[in-house]
């Protein structure tokens, strides 16, 4: 029978919260490091755990990079070059009451990478057809979108926008774990979204930022604009969406078979939280 997933995205959506939803959903965990082992990809460690937002336990997915000035939080996707460190902040000290499920470490690596290069590293690697196809896929909605927003060629997006190491392990992560699943079918809710700006190097820059507007207008994602200041959806979690959503609507009564919850890094007057379903008619 086919599996149906629906992404509520009352939160917003990151890369992060999809993989944590999706493993929290049942996606096999063994199955998912040794396709990011075959990535052989360095500079990163990897920390899977539970934590608590406004008391809903939820799956924490983090991917720390080796510099200790760069981290992985809900607003971390460097698609647009974002320095967040001023004002996103690590919230594991006080969220993690225990230690985490796992935790993997690689090595640094400087190198910056086009989509090109990604390919290559995604096409080498051991994971499924299927979950390349999908990785390659997420990546190239994200490329489309950044090529407008920097007024360059997609083969030229490079740098923070695509290659960033954090980028690549989530994506590649969310292609897995939907494989694992073996997802047929999926209907993303709207992606509720918050309001200000955002500081890059280059000034202030508006949210919904220019990535996820281009890739909520390239494939007709519905946005719902929020008071809640800050960035609830970054590029690759925009993509992620973008992928899954194929147009098709929640039906009006369904059945819930498992339930996965997807933790973001920031505390909202609401949970910060990504729930999937798989449901069916």
């Amino acid at each position: 029978m086919p599996n149906k997933l629906y992404l509520e995205c009352y939160s917003g959506i990151s890369g992060d919260m999809t993989v944590a939803a999706l493993l929290d959903l049942g996606a096999d965990q063994q199955v998912l490091m040794e396709g990011l082992e075959s990535l052989n990809l360095p500079g990163y460690q990897l920390k899977i755990g539970r934590v608590k937002k406004n008391g809903i336990d939820a799956c924490d997915f983090d991917v720390i990079l080796d510099e200790p000035e760069h981290h992985h939080d809900h607003d971390h996707e460097h698609h647009h070059d974002h320095d967040h460190d001023h004002e996103h902040h690590h919230d594991h000290e006080h969220e993690h009451p225990h230690d985490h499920e796992h935790e993997h470490h690689h090595h640094h690596d400087h190198v910056h990478r086009n989509i090109g290069d990604i390919f290559a590293i995604i096409d080498q690697s051991k994971i499924s057809d299927r979950a390349k196809q999908t990785a390659k896929d997420i990546f190239r909605i994200i490329a489309a979108a950044e090529s407008k927003a920097h007024g360059i060629a997609e083969d030229q997006v490079h740098f923070h926008e695509v290659g960033a190491v954090d980028s690549i392990v989530d994506i590649v992560s969310a292609a897995i774990c939907l494989d694992n699943l073996d997802i047929t079918e999926a209907v993303v809710s709207d992606l509720y979204e918050g309001c200000g700006y955002v500081h890059c190097q280059h000034g202030l820059m508006p949210v919904p930022v220019p990535a996820v507007v281009n890739i909520a207008a390239d494939n007709a994602l519905r946005l719902r604009l929020t008071q809640t200041r800050g960035e609830m959806i970054t590029p690759t979690g925009a993509a992620i969406a973008a992928y899954l959503s194929k147009g098709g609507k929640l039906p009006e009564s369904f059945v819930i078979e498992k339930i996965g919850l997807g933790a973001g890094k920031k505390d909202f007057a609401t949970a910060n939280i990504l729930r999937a379903f798989l449901i069916r008619d």
